[in-house]
């Protein structure tokens, strides 16, 4: 037994190793590609990402509330809470897991674009991004809106490694979390619809019994 447990640990540190190494490396060279179109391009995905998540779902409930459209609304509701949901996680697990930037732990092989104080895992700037760009894809299912916010997310995530803030490890966790809140929330919402706009939950059941009812 305590061999199996030696051969296990032995293991676990050995796979940790790799993903590493791998880590650091695939870093590396995406860090490295310092043409000016790449660096301008990252620059503005990196920083266009926490406007755009904040933006898109405000100015969704501000033109709702304009034109008086409920159904935009929560639309509305639904993206910024998918939004908020995966920002206040990716933050917890950041100071839960403490874990450093790529430029603070290898400073001969990183070479950063901008600094952040926060630790590096997961990307917060990514779990944003792609938790936008997923709900407006459920809310939206058209070519034309999945096609270009699936990029401008996986844009997001690039910058954030080519700008040496982030390990393509934090940055794929970041897209994880981002898809997964916006999946989640679509369940979540429909209790959230219940408090903010009185509607009532049907069950497929009721409904169908509802429909032969009216049919008889």
């Amino acid at each position: 037994m305590r061999k199996f447990v030696i051969i296990c640990v032995s293991m676990f540190c050995i796979i940790g190793a790799q993903a590493q190494n791998w880590d650091i490396n695939t870093l590396h060279k995406i860090n490295s590609m310092d043409g000016k179109f790449v660096r301008n391009y990252s620059k503005v995905f990196s920083r266009s990402a926490p406007y755009i998540s904040v933006g898109v779902p405000v100015a969704m409930a501000i033109y709702a509330g304009i034109g008086k459209d409920k159904e935009l609304l929560k639309d509305a509701v639904y993206i910024g809470t998918s939004v908020a949901e995966a920002v206040v996680l990716t933050y917890g697990i950041k100071h839960l897991v403490g874990r450093e930037r790529p430029y603070d732990r290898y400073p001969g092989r990183v070479h950063p674009y901008s600094t952040e104080s926060s630790p590096s895992f997961p990307s917060s700037h990514t779990s944003a991004a792609f938790s936008l760009a997923t709900s407006l894809s459920i809310k939206y299912p058209k070519w034309y809106v999945i096609a270009p916010s699936a990029l401008w997310a996986c844009s997001v995530g690039f910058s954030r490694m080519n700008e040496g803030v982030h390990y393509p490890s934090d940055v794929i966790a970041g897209a994880v979390i981002g898809t997964g809140c916006a999946v989640v929330n679509v369940y979540v919402n429909r209790w959230l619809n219940t408090w903010l706009f009185g509607e009532k939950k049907k069950t497929p059941g009721l409904v169908y019994l509802k429909k032969k009812l009216l049919i008889y």
